[in-house]
């Protein structure tokens, strides 16, 4: 094993959220966490719901505190969408897609997803959807499920996590990869307000926009 093979990954990630056009509340959130484990999330409530997805969004930083040592496991990740689920039961409801890097020393990334939101992979081989498979329900429903997912991250691979607000409006997932890649010849910390840019209406946001970049180096 070379000296360098065990040391920590650098993870950057950074998030930006717009209200939708003529609406100054917004009914998306987003995480993100480095401390105990690198987690990160969005959350996009479903009718007047500013309060469901930022609720649910603090319980889910509870969840992962509580259970650090089963952030790597894709079962306890399918228990913490039932988990979330049973808290919103009753009132406004929320999507959700989270992930964590375990590991700093290993680029891999556990985690899952309830409802439409979505996770895009761009690599040096073009864009996959991680979150292809529908999820049925979302949190609040008493209907969610969990589809959980594990990937290894390429050095140059970048994880979008965006509400359907933001992803709805790309016809391809090649303008989606154009507005990504344009921001990172700039600097990381570009890409969520580049996507958004891209994602822009005409007259505005149609819906609440969030998006969350992630690039482990």
């Amino acid at each position: 094993m070379s000296a360098g093979s065990s040391a920590p990954h650098r993870i950057e990630c950074y998030g930006a959220t717009r209200p939708q056009i003529g609406r100054t509340a917004n009914e998306d959130a987003f995480v993100i966490e480095r401390e105990p484990v690198f987690h990160a999330a969005v959350f996009d409530g479903a009718g007047n719901a500013e309060q469901a997805a930022h609720r649910v969004a603090r319980y889910f930083k509870t969840l992962i505190k509580d259970q650090l040592t089963k952030a790597g496991d894709p079962a306890a990740w399918a228990g913490w969408i039932k988990l979330m689920d049973s808290f919103l039961l009753g009132g406004n409801q929320s999507t959700f897609v989270g992930l964590a890097i375990p590991d700093p020393k290993s680029p891999i990334v556990v985690g899952a997803y309830a409802g439409n939101s979505r996770i895009y992979q761009i690599g040096e081989d073009g864009v996959k959807i991680v979150t292809f498979e529908p999820s049925p329900g979302r949190l609040g429903s008493g209907r969610a499920v969990a589809r959980t997912f594990l990937l290894k991250l390429g050095p140059y691979d970048i994880l979008l996590l965006m509400s359907d607000g933001a992803w709805v409006p790309f016809g391809s997932t090649y303008l989606l990869r154009k507005a990504a890649m344009s921001a990172v010849t700039k600097h990381f910390s570009e890409v969520p307000q580049a996507v958004l840019d891209a994602a822009m209406l005409p007259g505005g946001p149609g819906d609440d926009m969030t998006v969350v970049a992630l690039r482990v180096r």
